[in-house]
């Protein structure tokens, strides 16, 4: 039964107790930093204005969005989303507004990454889901019909699952670099101490965990389909 071979756990395993303590680490940090309150008594959205106001980001509209840590920047609208934990007046929200400013000023100049991710983001998306399925209908055909064709289907379902792992690596340098970015904007605009500093680099290293765990577990379930076929094929 293919949905239930043992080694795959060999190959999500690991990436999966990574993404697990990943997401405990950013948790942890937002928790932590989220009740140091900005020395400047700053909220989220003062951030946004002064940061904003001098960094050349004044079209950027701000709305709030439900939820916890579901901040993020859509380029299409040119619209950044704040929870209400990042509109509060501590270290944690300075941080991950900066960072969602820091895709905006990505957008502004072009950045050649967060274009890359946009241009490839719509195949991912199909290829998460449908490459996963071709994959294993594929294999169920090849191992029933025992001909090519069915291994060609899960070739195919291969190639498109390996879009969706290339959008996770894309995202690195765009998510590393917005975080780049944040830490400049808010040091050049003097919204920062230097303790304040040190709250804001836990924040955002934590944050980049998770892309990293998401990452390696889309890469880990692509070699898994890789040894799998082949497994099949001899």
């Amino acid at each position: 039964m293919f949905y239930f071979d043992p080694t795959y756990f060999i190959f999500a395993l690991p990436a999966m107790l990574f993404a697990m303590w990943a997401q405990f680490r950013v948790q942890s940090a937002f928790r932590k930093w989220s009740q140091v309150p900005s020395a400047r008594q700053l909220n989220g959205l003062d951030v946004a204005r002064t940061l904003m106001q001098n960094e050349g980001l004044a079209h950027v509209q701000v709305e709030r969005i439900s939820g916890m840590l579901t901040d993020h920047y859509d380029p299409r609208g040119k619209v950044m989303r704040l929870s209400d934990g990042s509109l509060q007046p501590s270290v944690a929200a300075m941080a991950i507004v900066a960072h969602e400013l820091g895709h905006a000023a990505q957008d502004k100049e072009g950045y050649f990454w967060l274009r890359a991710r946009a241009g490839i983001v719509g195949i991912a998306n199909i290829g998460s889901n449908l490459g996963t399925l071709l994959f294993f209908v594929g294999l169920m055909l090849g191992a029933i019909a025992g001909s090519d064709f069915g291994y060609s289907i899960a070739v195919l379902g291969i190639i498109l699952f390996s879009a969706a792992v290339a959008f996770t690596l894309i995202t690195l340098p765009v998510e590393f670099n917005a975080s780049a970015r944040a830490r400049e904007m808010l040091k050049r605009n003097g919204l920062v101490t230097v303790e304040e500093s040190s709250g804001v680099n836990a924040v955002l290293g934590a944050a980049a965990l998770t892309y990293v765990a998401a990452a390696a577990q889309s890469i880990a379930q692509l070699l898994y389909f890789v040894t799998l076929l082949g497994r099949r094929r001899d």
